[in-house]
C-alpha cells in the first residue's frame, strides 16, 4: 500500500509518501510554519508527486491531521486530501494529531506513562495519555496543565509535543517524575503515514476533531433583529 500523508494541523506544512511497511519514506518534506500552509501545501505536493514513479496516481491512500490543531489549517490539509482521493479514487482517512504524536513514543521498550501534549494557549494543553498496556489514562481532550498532572497520576511521564516541556516542568514541580521525548510543534509525517495505512477508513473519517470552541463568536449584541 501506497500512503500520501498530509499535515497542516499545527506549526508546519508537511506531506510524505511512504510504502507500507518502509522505514524511510519515498519522498518527504516538511516547512516549519504557523501560518501559510493554504499557499505552500498544493506546491510541496507537487514536489513530491515528481519525486515519485507514477505520482499521485500510484497512490493507494490518502491521510490526513484532523487535530487538535488551528481551525484554518485543519481544512487546509482535509480539503487538500479529500480532493486528492476523489480525483485518484482512493480513500481518505484521519489521524488525530495527538496519536501521532504518541505512537513513536510506543515503540520499543520504554518506562512511564505515555503522554502527548499540545499547547491550546491561555494555560492549557490538548492532551492525551495511554499506559504501556494500552489502557486509556486520560482520553484526547482540554484541560489545565495542573488538571493534567492530577489525572496523571504519580507518574513517570515520557511526553512529546509542543507542550511538552511546560507539562514537565508542572509535573517536576509537583514531585511527578517527567522525561521529555520531543518538543516538536508539529508530528513526524511519516507516522502520519504509518498510523494512516493501518486505519479503518469506514472510522476514521477525515473531518476536524475540534477539542474546544472556536475563539471567534459571533457578535450577538450587534446584530439587527430580523422584521
Amino acid at each position: 500500500m501506497r500512503v500520501l500523508a498530509i499535515d497542516t494541523a499545527l506549526g508546519a506544512c508537511s506531506a510524505c509518501i511512504v510504502e507500507a511497511g518502509q522505514l524511510v519514506p519515498l519522498a518527504a518534506e516538511t516547512i516549519p510554519m504557523d501560518r501559510g500552509h493554504a499557499e505552500a501545501l498544493m506546491p510541496l505536493l507537487d514536489r513530491l508527486s515528481a519525486q515519485v514513479e507514477g505520482g499521485f496516481e500510484s497512490l493507494d491512500r490518502v491521510a490526513v491531521t484532523v487535530g487538535p490543531g488551528s481551525y484554518t489549517g485543519l481544512r487546509v490539509g482535509i480539503a487538500a486530501a479529500r480532493g486528492i482521493g476523489l480525483a485518484a479514487g482512493i480513500p481518505v482517512v484521519g489521524v488525530a494529531t495527538l496519536s501521532a504524536f504518541l505512537a513513536p513514543l510506543m515503540v520499543g521498550d520504554r518506562r512511564g506513562l505515555f503522554t502527548a501534549a499540545i499547547d491550546a494557549k491561555h494555560g492549557h494543553i490538548y492532551i492525551q495519555a495511554i499506559a504501556p498496556g494500552g489502557r486509556t489514562i486520560i482520553p484526547p481532550g482540554l484541560m489545565t496543565y495542573r488538571d493534567a498532572i492530577r489525572l496523571l497520576g504519580s507518574g513517570p511521564i515520557l511526553v512529546a509535543g509542543s507542550a511538552s516541556a511546560m507539562l514537565a516542568a508542572e509535573a517536576r514541580a509537583q514531585g511527578v517524575e517527567a522525561h521529555i521525548n520531543d518538543i516538536a510543534g508539529f508530528p513526524d509525517i511519516a507516522w502520519v503515514a504509518r498510523l494512516g495505512a493501518l486505519a479503518d477508513p469506514n472510522q476514521a473519517l477525515p473531518k476536524p476533531l475540534y477539542l474546544r470552541e472556536p475563539d471567534a463568536k459571533p457578535q450577538d449584541g450587534a446584530r439587527i433583529a430580523r422584521q
